[in-house]
């Protein structure tokens, strides 16, 4: 990972640390999107989560590098003895005696490795650790931001559901009303009262089915900030979809191939189980080590309890493995094994990768056009309607034409309010899929609302 994306992560991670609780311990109140996004890096569990998993995965370069640097230690002990000795004196008597002393040895030792190809390659592969865990904190900051829109969005379109079921229900119950009132002067029939009855019973079903909606999408938007949300901004009056991103589907490729975090981590895990690998391979391989000590004793044994000593040793220390019953090689082929299956999972998360962006892509192209149909498809609903009662009062058309025409109204705003959203959605997963993703980019949706 670059020195500039490794600063990137590090600001991001003080800055999730840093973020006021702008929903934390207070009343439940209005949010914008860009507010909901500051309010997650506090409060969203999974990407606090995420923090604490990234802060943790820093460490293995440290560990691994351990192994390459000297290793020091210090030793004491102070014992008490009591012992049985039979020895004889210079005419060949026996004599039992009974020596009680007490034993003092402390020592300080230094190692240092000097040929250790498995230090090194645990060395190596904690820095291909930390960097993946760079590489999974990064993508779980891109998937923060894509978390907190759609779910935003999710809210919102629910909102904007209920309020256009809300005008239907009132559409159809204001047409009831001159069904009745056709019908007690004797202009009206009692199919026109029964068709639009029917209409306002299931607009007043929608109706409920929405309310429930609007719950569960601001639950889940609660989860992410952490705290209830009552309001949200809305899309501003006559939304345009801004351009596509520039370059093609092609260059989105190319930067999703080098940066997208998910791939990225993929690559480090490769070079993880490589170096993985190598330790294990390196079990048949001599170790050698650079060795002093101090040392200062006190009785240290029976034969020395009446004497101190210290003793001052530097030197070299050789092992040469020579047989494990089959262990190093049996590791050696157990990682193998574990490096393809790395890199059979860095083939799946390319798959994956770029079928998303496939996807996400086409799905912006498609949106640009399908919005343009349903601002038209919505401005000749509305002219349908008014030409529809004109009509009926003319004797050409009947209740039921006009019924549908407003169906038909309602169905053009609501794909409308949903293609706006999707195609919103779609921008922030595309350039999620391409690595490019970060919260200017956020900042830049959130504009589109007020």
């Amino acid at each position: 990972m670059t020195p500039m994306k490794m600063r990137r992560l590090a600001q991001c991670v003080a800055s999730a640390c840093a973020a006021g609780l702008l929903l934390h311990g207070g009343a439940a109140s209005a949010i914008g999107l860009q507010q909901a996004y500051q309010a997650a890096l506090q409060n969203d569990p999974m990407f606090q989560a995420a923090i604490h998993e990234y802060e943790g995965g820093q460490q293995n370069r440290i560990i691994g590098r351990a192994g390459l640097l000297p290793n020091l230690s210090a030793d004491y002990s102070n014992s008490h003895n009591r012992a049985d000795v039979n020895a004889a004196d210079a005419l060949g008597n026996t004599q039992l005696t009974h020596p009680v002393y007490n034993s003092h040895v402390a020592q300080v030792s230094l190692r240092q490795t000097i040929i250790g190809l498995d230090a090194w390659a645990k060395y190596k592969q904690g820095v291909a650790q930390t960097d993946y865990s760079s590489s999974q904190f990064a993508l779980h900051q891109q998937d923060l931001v894509v978390r907190v829109a759609t779910t935003y969005m999710d809210a919102l379109l629910a909102n904007e559901q209920l309020r256009l079921a809300q005008a239907a229900r009132d559409m159809y119950a204001e047409q009831k009303k001159v069904n009745d009132h056709l019908f007690e002067k004797g202009e009206g029939t009692k199919t026109d009262m029964l068709e639009t009855q029917s209409r306002l019973d299931l607009a007043e079903a929608q109706v409920l089915e929405g309310e429930d909606n609007v719950r569960v999408t601001r639950a889940a938007l609660a989860a992410i900030v952490g705290d209830e949300v009552t309001s949200l901004d809305d899309l501003a009056p006559g939304f345009r979809p801004p351009p596509p991103p520039p370059g093609g589907f092609d260059a989105l490729k190319a930067s999703a191939l080098a940066d997208n975090p998910e791939i990225t981590s993929a690559r480090y895990a490769i070079e993880a189980a490589h170096q993985e690998v190598n330790k294990a391979r390196a079990g048949h391989a001599p170790h050698l080590d650079f060795v002093a000590s101090y040392a200062k004793n006190t009785a240290q044994t029976i034969d020395t309890y009446n004497q101190e000593s210290t003793v001052r040793s530097i030197g070299i220390q050789l092992n040469v493995p020579l047989y494990s019953g089959g262990s190093v090689v049996a590791a050696s082929r157990q990682a193998v094994a574990g490096q393809e299956k790395a890199r059979s999972d860095m083939q799946v998360a390319t798959d994956k990768v770029l079928i998303e962006l496939r996807k996400q892509y086409a799905t912006v192209l498609s949106s640009v056009a399908r919005i343009a149909a349903l601002d038209k498809a919505v401005a000749s609903s509305e002219l349908l309607i008014k030409a529809t009662q004109q009509s009926i009062k003319g004797g050409v058309r009947i209740n039921l034409d006009l019924l549908n025409a407003q169906q038909q109204l309602y169905t053009s705003k609501r794909d409308l309010a949903q293609a706006r959203y999707s195609y919103l959605a779609a921008v922030l997963k595309v350039r999620a899929a391409a690595g490019t993703i970060s919260a200017d980019d956020l900042r830049e949706v959130a504009a589109y609302f007020h």
